[in-house]
């Protein structure tokens, strides 16, 4: 029996086309979940697998991926199918040749005509992931709220749970306060955001169209988008330069944009620990030092 037959048969289902593996290679780049390249010799199709009950985990990101490519803005890998067949849950999505590398200028302008796209509320229908952390998402007329509530605060108590308290939650606490003066006159807007925009999900085709892929999906301020981009690096002038040439970031953004990286920062914390805790006070500090 193969290892894939399961699988095999969901994509023979789906698609109306038989599909049996003839071979497969393991597929690199990620830490949560195991990646391969599955072919028939004529068709081939990228597969993550996870232990089996979080199927929950591709369900949102098949249904992420679906809504940013209905924005007909960057190109995303489709969802094929997914499942859970006991042994394991899956994903299969459309394979894409990233061998390429993602022209800057257009992936900025490309990022900026789906910000350009919005809903009435902060969040999503359902609940996603950041990384392997469970990432909620209920609908929220405020950003603040939204922001305080199921982003950094969500953050702030998994950490608490896991160890984490003394200076971090004090300094935690202060910047939750601070939100108002940091956000003060400006408007935000419930745009679609990837979520998770760092430059790891990002990827060409050969002739440089950009791909993004990996999202942890919902509608939020554009800003945490940008900020996240600033992370890991990857990202170069030019996009930057063609994201402000189609919509213009506003000022104070620098000071924002590490204040939602702390989110991020602490997500790695909780996952990882180590050295991120470090990095997260120095964060803290560095933009209630600006507020004062």
């Amino acid at each position: 029996m193969s290892h894939w037959q399961s699988i095999e048969s969901h994509i023979g289902e789906v698609t109306g086309q038989p599909f049996s593996v003839k071979s497969a290679s393991v597929a690199g780049g990620g830490s949560i979940n195991s990646a391969s390249v599955l072919s028939d010799g004529e068709r081939r199709y990228f597969v993550k697998t996870n232990r089996s009950g979080r199927l929950a985990m591709f369900e949102a990101e098949a249904r992420g991926l679906l809504a940013l490519a209905g924005s007909h803005t960057i190109r995303v890998p489709q969802a094929v199918c997914y499942g859970d067949d006991g042994e394991r849950s899956y994903i299969v999505l459309e394979y894409l040749d990233l061998t390429g590398s993602a022209d800057q200028q257009t992936l900025g302008e490309q990022l900026a005509a789906m910000h350009h796209v919005t809903a009435g509320a902060f969040g999503w229908e359902i609940d996603n992931t950041i990384g392997s952390t469970h990432q909620p998402n209920p609908w929220t007329p405020d950003w603040l709220d939204f922001w305080r509530e199921h982003r950094l605060g969500y953050q702030l108590r998994l950490a608490a749970q896991n160890g984490y308290g003394g200076e971090l939650q004090s300094l935690g606490e202060q910047l939750l306060a601070a939100m108002p003066v940091l956000f003060a006159g400006r408007t935000v807007l419930a745009s679609m955001l990837h979520g998770d925009l760092w430059g790891g999900n990002v990827g060409g085709l050969k002739d440089g169209t950009p791909v993004i892929f990996d999202p942890a999906f919902y509608y939020g301020d554009r800003e945490a988008d940008i900020a996240m981009t600033y992370v890991f690096g990857g990202f170069t002038p030019r996009f930057y330069d063609a994201y402000n040439s189609v919509y213009p970031l506003e000022d104070g953004f620098a000071l924002r944009r590490t204040f939602y990286n702390i989110y991020h920062i602490i997500n790695h914390l909780n996952m990882f620990g180590g050295g991120y805790h470090g990095q997260a006070i120095h964060m803290m500090e560095q933009v209630l030092a600006e507020l004062r």
